[in-house]
């Protein structure tokens, strides 16, 4: 079965990730991860509106994808996922020159 979502890993650290979730060509949310241990800690920010039946089966696609291939379920103590509903307004760097570069 193809999945639904698609996600692209922007950063990688030793104790976290930052995924961009697509829905076809739409930016459709972030999904942060920390692992701390035993238990891995996500937060998600969708930019669209997704049904809870949406909402579970990219949690699942996040699990089965990403924090299992860190720590299988039966390994880890805890998934936790904050899930919030947001907009990007801006993007700030110290990088110079302009921001869309």
């Amino acid at each position: 079965m193809d999945n639904r979502f698609k996600l692209t890993r922007l950063v990688r650290t030793l104790s976290s990730e930052i995924y961009l979730i697509w829905e076809a060509d739409k930016r459709v949310g972030q999904v942060d991860l920390h692992y701390a241990g035993e238990t891995i800690h996500a937060t998600i920010l969708f930019e669209s509106d997704l049904t809870v039946t949406d909402e579970e089966e990219l949690l699942a696609q996040i699990d089965d994808d990403i924090v299992s291939s860190y720590m299988p379920r039966f390994e880890r103590e805890d998934f936790v996922a904050h899930v919030f509903r947001g907009e990007e307004i801006s993007r700030y760097t110290d990088c110079s020159g302009a921001i869309d570069e």
